[in-house]
């Protein structure tokens, strides 16, 4: 599964996800990085530039030109996980901590916890 995730300098999840600087690509196989790619999005300064529609266009062809299948975030806004449900994004908020464990973590969430809405459903 390909992940994408902000990250900080220090290898942690980033706080926001349309204003990152910095995003990681994440393949993972089952509970191993088979690959991991720093991206420098420069979203956080691109967000004020233009429309809102116009940054969204450019998350969109980011995603879409690395195969992204799951993001994994602290918070996301309302109009930014319409548009990942739209793309059959799986959004999995609340995520922290180191970025590696946390591509791990967002992989191994099943549809039935957490289908590509965004909303958390309980485990079965």
């Amino acid at each position: 599964m390909i992940v994408a995730l902000p990250i900080e300098p220090a290898g942690t999840v980033g706080h926001s996800w349309g204003k990152a600087r910095r995003v990681a690509v994440a393949v993972v196989n089952g509970r191993e990085i088979e690959s991991w790619t720093v991206h420098d999005v420069r979203w956080d300064l691109s967000h004020g530039e233009g429309s809102h529609g116009a940054h969204h266009a450019r998350v969109v062809t980011f995603l879409r030109s690395h195969d992204v299948e799951a993001v994994g975030v602290d918070h996301v806004g309302e109009s930014m996980a319409r548009v990942l449900a739209r793309m059959g994004i799986r959004l999995v908020t609340g995520t922290a901590g180191d970025a590696r464990a946390a591509a791990v973590a967002v992989a191994g969430q099943t549809d039935a916890s957490r289908p590509a809405d965004g909303e958390a459903r309980p485990r079965p």
